[in-house]
């Protein structure tokens, strides 16, 4: 049974959770549940509740760890550190407040529908402002909808942000296929380009008929392969990842010294894959078992990432990294998560130029930067952006730089 209305005690439990953000919640409130062409396209509204044996279930699991032993001189060259790990575990164990962060997430409307056989979860996030541009946010390995929780005031609600009201957006934030309430998947073959085909419908069911699209990591492919299968209905992708390729005739003297870097640095990252990508890619079922067994497995797999790639002056706190492991401990979605990327690799699909406006954001410690002359040649890029700070998981890590970025770019495309 669906029910159109939450009891008062409901709001008041949201309010409490987002105090700075009360008017953003009591409009999507009131906007929530009442348009009922959404219910006929088969849209199910969502809220996350974890049953409290599964918390005690991790405390114990926590406390149980069977700890490795470690090169104490090695530092991080061999991998996440003892000392570390285990402090913030017990951080986990002891003073991490799930509950705290679920109502957090609750406090946005999330929904769920099934789309090419998958049941797929998002939130979706109307701003206030009549004339918003629709926006969807795409995530990437090892994120999740979390990546994206101090950009929804600020781009749906520019107004009570200390912005112009005109860059306001309605959010679309789903979970790639695979990953937390979106997961696990049940067949094989949910790669970028089946995504974008559910993204593509995903948007038409909301009654989106002309939306921008933004993404790091996979998300970044998934934004572009978007753009090839729903062009029409699309007015421009942002990346903050993006790999140039030259073509085999492109004279390289004709890059700078830094762009031959560039380019040498990101050739370095696709040929010789990292140990994770090169598991994930090939055995996603063999590594499920540790991770779906062990949290603190599942913690040092994360962790590692969202350590190395991300600026030392931008860290990740413990409680959003935290909150972002949950998502894949509590939902088991360690091996159907990896599993997106033995599906590209299975599929070996080449993505084409971008047939919509593009625009690039550049963090300097992303894995692999782009060269712009590169990106041009191949793509329609009409906005760069070269940032001082901020890495991988630029939506974490700079949040108000990149709400920034995006309301310059999409300006362009505003009616």
């Amino acid at each position: 049974m669906i029910f159109l209305y939450y009891p008062l005690c409901t709001i008041a439990c949201k309010i409490r959770a987002n105090e700075g953000n009360m008017e953003m919640i009591l409009w999507n409130f009131i906007n929530r549940d009442n348009d009922q062409r959404l219910y006929n396209e088969g849209i199910r509204p969502f809220s996350i509740e974890i049953p409290q044996d599964e918390l005690d279930d991790l405390r114990g699991r926590l406390l149980r760890t069977r700890w490795p032993d470690e090169l104490k001189e090695e530092g991080w060259n061999y991998g996440v550190p003892l000392d570390y790990l285990k402090k913030l575990a017990d951080y986990w164990r002891i003073s991490y407040d799930w509950r705290k962060h679920e109502a957090w997430l609750n406090s946005f409307p999330q929904y769920t529908m099934t789309i090419d056989g998958a049941n797929i979860h998002f939130m979706h996030i109307r701003s206030p402002e009549r004339d918003a541009l629709p926006l969807i946010l795409t995530h990437g390995w090892p994120g999740s909808i979390v990546e994206f929780l101090d950009v929804i005031g600020p781009l749906v609600d520019p107004r009570s942000h200390g912005g112009d009201p005109a860059d306001a957006f309605h959010l679309v934030i789903p979970s790639i296929p695979g990953f937390g309430f979106s997961g696990p998947t049940q067949e094989s073959g949910w790669n970028v380009n089946r995504v974008a085909r559910a993204w593509a419908e995903l948007m038409r069911r909301l009654g989106y008929t002309r939306y921008g699209a933004q993404g790091g990591d996979w998300g970044a492919f998934i934004s572009r392969a978007l753009a090839e299968v729903d062009h029409e209905h699309m007015c421009g992708v942002h990346l903050n990842f993006l790999h140039t390729i030259p073509a085999d005739d492109f004279d390289l003297n004709a890059l700078s010294q830094e762009e031959r870097d560039r380019l040498e640095r990101s050739q370095q990252h696709r040929s010789a894959p990292a140990g994770y990508m090169r598991l994930q890619a090939t055995r996603p079922q063999t590594l499920s078992y540790a991770l779906t067994d062990s949290p603190v497995g599942q913690l040092a797999w994360i962790v590692e990432k969202l350590w190395e790639w991300t600026d030392p002056a931008c860290r990740v706190d413990d409680d959003r990294m935290l909150t972002n492991v949950m998502l894949y401990w509590l939902t088991g979605t360690a091996g159907s998560s990896a599993r997106l990327y033995y599906e590209n690799f299975k599929s070996k699909d080449v993505l084409r130029s971008c047939p919509v406006p593009m625009g690039v954001a550049v963090l300097p410690y992303e894995l692999a930067l782009p060269v712009r002359s590169l990106a041009e040649r191949e793509h329609a890029v009409v906005h760069w952006t070269e940032f001082e700070q901020g890495g991988h998981f630029a939506a974490m890590e700079v949040p108000n730089l990149m709400v920034q970025d995006l309301r310059i770019f999409f300006r362009r495309f505003r009616r």
